[in-house]
């Protein structure tokens, strides 16, 4: 994946965290969206399942 594209994704995921609209957003997996938006978010979603 490019690097701005990467980037791109990351930064929508810092302003958003909802998982979908990064998937309708950007074309990607459940996996990948949930990907961004842990890193991005640590405190929202470590409480759940892995």
């Amino acid at each position: 994946m490019p690097t701005l594209r990467r980037d791109r994704i990351r930064d929508e995921a810092f302003a958003v965290d909802d998982p979908l609209h990064l998937m309708r957003l950007f074309g990607i997996s459940s996996q990948t969206a949930m990907r961004y938006v842990t890193a991005a978010h640590p405190e929202r979603t470590a409480k759940l399942p892995r």
